[in-house]
């Protein structure tokens, strides 16, 4: 879509820029990029996913600069990111390979490595503690929490192995050859479905977080083909990011780590008199629990014939995109002079007819 750009009214476009700056700061600007970088870890890492770019620093500065607003955040961060070269292609990540921070399985107790409940706030009160209006310095308790930690710390490496893989060697998962297709890159390739499923991943993985976990939601309250799927291994951590070496494709360089959420959702199916386990599959930047596992529940759904909002393809991916969506919606308050004046003159004809 197009539209004719609006000339005049120069001043106020720039003091209404002016207006902006001025409700940031006016009731003081000690609010840092790095504070929110470490004390808003949860939306840090939204912003991250939704807008497709792994760096704390840039998604802070995208939520400072935007007043904490989320969408425009991403926006933001979306803009930075298309001006990026792209000069190389990562080696595929290994997350049994994962630092794990935190790990859980709904569908067994006893787990080979044990279930980690790492940060969370799955088990705490949702109740507002007043005591952070005016909290007091931290220091010393993070200096005791970090001895706690240290003395009960286990000093050696511990192998967390893929719950599904540990199924798959039962049989009850079934097994799928190695797809060597170039994957799909979703921010350069033509969208023309059906999509295979590197690509609808890739949109799934940078989908807005409210609408990924709702059109997943109404999957769970029956409006999809698979309700009610267990999560068979949730893991949050951080994975080794590696580039091939353009002379020796044997060698590679490490370039930093990641953190991500991973989730394996198990769905039990049928396929004539044999019935197994199909998995679903979600994966995004940060710790974004929600999303991960709404994400896998959308991943199976549209592998599903159906005529449900979850199962339509076109309708999932084009509607979670946060750019998308918002701008779309976004874009009513760019003026619109000559079309509804076009309807105004057919009312009022109308009106004149009936007289």
């Amino acid at each position: 879509m197009a539209y004719v750009a609006v000339t005049g009214g120069k001043e106020a476009i720039e003091h209404s820029n002016n207006l902006i700056k001025y409700y940031r700061v006016k009731d003081g600007n000690d609010l840092t990029v790095k504070m929110i970088k470490a004390q808003m870890r949860g939306l840090v890492d939204r912003v991250m996913s939704e807008g497709g770019v792994f760096s704390p620093e840039l998604a802070a500065l995208a939520i400072k600069q935007s007043e904490g607003n989320i969408e425009e955040s991403v926006f933001l961060l979306r803009a930075f990111r298309s001006t990026l070269p792209r000069k190389y292609y990562s080696n595929t990540v290994d997350t049994e390979e994962m630092k794990i921070l935190r790990r859980i399985s709904a569908a067994f107790k006893d787990i080979p490595g044990g279930q980690l409940l790492g940060p969370t706030y799955d088990y705490s009160h949702r109740l507002l503690d007043f005591d952070l209006i005016e909290e007091e310095n931290c220091k010393t308790w993070i200096e005791n929490f970090k001895k706690e930690v240290e003395k009960n710390y286990i000093h050696e490496e511990i192998k967390y192995p893929k719950i599904s893989n540990l199924l798959r060697k039962e049989g009850l998962i079934k097994e799928y050859s190695q797809d060597e297709k170039e994957p799909f890159d979703a921010t350069r390739d033509k969208i023309i479905f059906p999509l295979p499923r590197s690509g609808r991943l890739q949109i799934l993985s940078r989908g807005e977080s409210g609408a990924v976990t709702a059109i997943g939601y109404s999957s769970l309250r029956g409006f999809g083909g698979n309700i009610h799927p267990t999560v068979g291994e949730l893991r949050v951590g951080s994975v080794q990011i590696d580039i091939p070496y353009p002379l020796d494709e044997d060698e590679s360089y490490y370039i930093g780590e990641m953190v991500l959420t991973e989730v394996e959702n198990i769905f039990p199916e049928s396929e004539g008199e044999e019935i197994e386990f199909k998995l679903g599959y979600g994966l995004v930047m940060g710790q974004n629990e929600t999303k991960a596992i709404a994400m896998s529940v959308l991943d199976r759904n549209l592998d599903v014939e159906g005529d449900s909002p979850a199962q339509n393809e076109e309708f999932v991916l084009y509607h979670i995109d946060s750019v998308e969506s918002s701008g779309f919606v976004s874009h009513l308050k760019l003026p619109h002079y000559v079309t509804f004046q076009s309807k105004l003159d057919r009312i009022r004809s109308s009106k004149k007819g009936e007289r």
